[in-house]
């Protein structure tokens, strides 16, 4: 299912929508959380994000797997390890998107509602704005190690 596209490898052109969408999450769910009244713009924006930055990034990942285990199965040397390294990011990334795309689910759900504890939406900011930067490094790494291990250093 994640082999080919038309004929041609289909993680080059999948991972360009977890590479675009992951950067949109982080950004927007980092304004939704800290500028409040940017939330009425970009409460849809965000949800629907968190649903289709996590789907990116798992087709990514199962598209990168299915790549490794086809044309690149008995690959050694310098681009067996950059490849390597380059597949080490896409379980933290998948994790890291999908926490944050659960948890700006949440704060939006409850930034609608209307009547969250105050001490329950700093923590939802707070842990939005961590699990953001986390998930810009792994998509940032994740994005580099594939671009080295296909073009060099």
């Amino acid at each position: 299912m994640f082999d080919e596209i038309l004929g041609l490898p289909a993680h080059p052109l999948i991972v360009h929508a977890a590479v675009v969408l992951t950067p949109l999450l982080v950004v927007l769910s980092v304004v939704y959380a800290l500028v409040t009244r940017t939330r009425a713009v970009l409460a849809w924006a965000v949800a629907g994000l968190a649903v289709a930055a996590p789907v990116a990034v798992l087709a990514a990942r199962q598209s990168g797997q299915a790549l490794r285990g086809g044309d690149f199965s008995s690959v050694s040397g310098q681009l067996g390890l950059r490849i390597a390294e380059h597949e080490s990011f896409a379980t933290p990334l998948l994790l890291a998107v999908l926490a944050l795309g659960v948890v700006s689910l949440v704060l939006v759900y409850l930034a609608r509602s209307g009547n969250t504890p105050r001490a329950a939406e700093t923590v939802l900011r707070a842990l939005t704005v961590v699990l953001a930067v986390v998930s810009g490094y792994y998509v940032l790494r994740a994005g580099h190690s594939g671009a080295v291990a296909v073009w060099g250093s």
